[in-house]
């Protein structure tokens, strides 16, 4: 083990003194937005340190046995099998500390939209849809599905998912960009080689009492008939909502709901959370990446390559991190190009 001592927690114990402190003041409820978010915040940093506190008695641990290794065969195997077992809880320590943005630990909004290319883009669409919902399973996020729009023959053209869950947005803000799909297409007769691109937009849900003002006269608001798939209530009456921001140009869609009323509230709250990602990104360069750089959805500007045809691989362009097995990633296996995309920070 190469871990140079034990790792140090007296920075983080003196935070949590600090947040102890606050939570001890008599008006430490008035404000109760603030006062959930001291103790989430607490409870984390207690979290770490627990968890630093145990490796640390690990390392202790594992290090009183380093005498005898010449001696026993099977204590240099058990050694082995408890440093393995170390450096993988150092790993997931890391990348804990790794998701500390001001928004990181919000659930978060995931838009995939289809590029150019029809039938293909929209299938290409669909299997992102897929690849995003098995992440999810995985990691036992909650996922509700706010709009789709289907493809004319087959796939989306674009769907968007609210996902719950701790860190939500901190594990997939870096998801946003251009992905490109190369592969035989089984919608040729020819079956040739086809490149087809999709987009995936990514941003943070901000809670209920966002201070964004909203002035009625900036709004087109349309309803319509949903297309996606679902019960009477779905897809029988004009209960879909497109809501227009004029000013900025900013296009909100929800269908999925019971009722055209449930469907502009969760539209309006989609509007709120772009409008004040916007408001954020003007206010501060330093967190101009939460959103990242738009682009077309177009050959040379993707983030990440999926080849299907001539060989096998899925490579992120930003890390190069790379895999051979592009089934499992379609299969929901992004974990290596999102931590690799964490630690290049």
């Amino acid at each position: 083990m190469n871990y140079g001592g034990h790792f140090d927690i007296s920075g983080k114990e003196e935070q949590i003194k600090k947040l102890e402190e606050e939570i001890n003041k008599e008006d430490f409820w008035n404000d109760r937005r603030k006062a959930e978010t001291i103790i989430d915040e607490l409870n984390s940093l207690k979290q770490i340190t627990t968890s630093i506190r145990q490796i640390n008695d690990d390392i202790e641990n594992a290090s009183l046995f380093m005498d005898d290794i010449d001696k026993e065969d099977d204590i240099l195997t058990m050694l082995e099998e408890e440093v393995n077992r170390i450096n993988k809880e150092v790993d997931s320590l890391e990348l804990t500390l790794l998701l500390n943005g001001p928004y990181d630990k919000n659930n978060c909004i995931l838009e995939i939209h289809s590029g150019a290319g029809g039938t293909e883009a929209c299938d290409w669409a669909n299997m992102l849809y897929r690849m995003y919902m098995r992440w999810c399973e995985k990691k036992k996020y909650n996922v509700e599905v706010l709009d789709t729009q289907l493809g004319e023959e087959v796939g989306i053209k674009s769907v968007c998912l609210l996902i719950k869950g701790k860190n939500c947005y901190g594990y997939l803000k870096n998801e946003k960009g251009i992905h490109r799909l190369v592969r035989l297409s089984p919608f040729d007769a020819n079956n040739k080689r086809h490149t087809s691109f999709a987009s995936v937009d990514v941003i943070p849900e901000f809670d209920n009492t966002i201070d964004v003002e909203i002035d009625d006269k900036d709004l087109k608001i349309d309803v319509y008939r949903s297309s996606g798939a679902g019960g009477q209530h779905v897809n029988t009456t004009d209960s879909a909502v497109r809501i227009t921001h004029l000013p900025t140009k900013i296009v909100v869609t929800c269908q999925n709901q019971r009722s055209q009323i449930q469907n502009k509230e969760k539209a309006m709250e989609m509007l709120k959370n772009k409008l004040k990602l916007l408001e954020i990104e003007k206010q501060s360069d330093e967190i101009n990446n939460i959103r990242g750089e738009q682009k077309n959805i177009e050959f040379g500007s993707q983030i990440r390559s999926y080849v299907m045809h001539p060989y096998s691989m899925v490579k992120d362009h930003r890390t190069n991190c790379e895999t051979s097995n592009v089934n499992k990633v379609l299969d929901g296996d992004i974990d290596a190009f999102i931590e690799a995309m964490l630690k290049r920070g």
